[in-house]
């Protein structure tokens, strides 16, 4: 039961990276600070879907469903739980391409929203 538990949470944990990947700059307008570790997540989650690879995170999610008795799956997070949402079929490298284009061009309009919205003052 506890290793089912802990594959949910890192279910979770996975699910709120990809938000934070996606949307972080959306805290990073609060707290600047977080931009470092917000890039470094973006750059991440572009280099999983260009290359093809598997985030760890999915490993550690299979390797706990497995002791818990349960199956694992095969291939990655996008492909088990957020692919079948949005698009029927098989994920293909040319989706993975998608995937990374469509994290990098959200995070330059919200990186581009910020950085006009501190550097354009009002007219009084």
């Amino acid at each position: 039961m506890e290793y089912r538990l802990l594959a949910d949470a890192v279910l979770l944990l996975h699910a709120a990276f990809i938000l934070f990947v996606m949307f972080g700059a959306l805290l990073v307008a609060r707290r600047p600070r977080l931009t470092p570790v917000h890039l470094a997540a973006v750059a991440w989650g572009i280099g999983i879907e260009l290359f093809g690879a598997v985030c760890p995170l999915t490993y550690a999610e299979n390797s706990l469903r497995l002791l818990a008795g349960e199956g694992g799956y095969n291939g990655g997070f996008v492909e088990h739980y957020l692919l079948p949402m949005i698009y029927p079929g098989e994920l293909t490298r040319g989706i993975q391409y998608v995937l990374a284009a469509a994290v990098l061009l959200v995070n330059l309009g919200l990186y581009g929203w910020m950085w006009r919205r501190r550097t354009v003052r009002p007219a009084h």
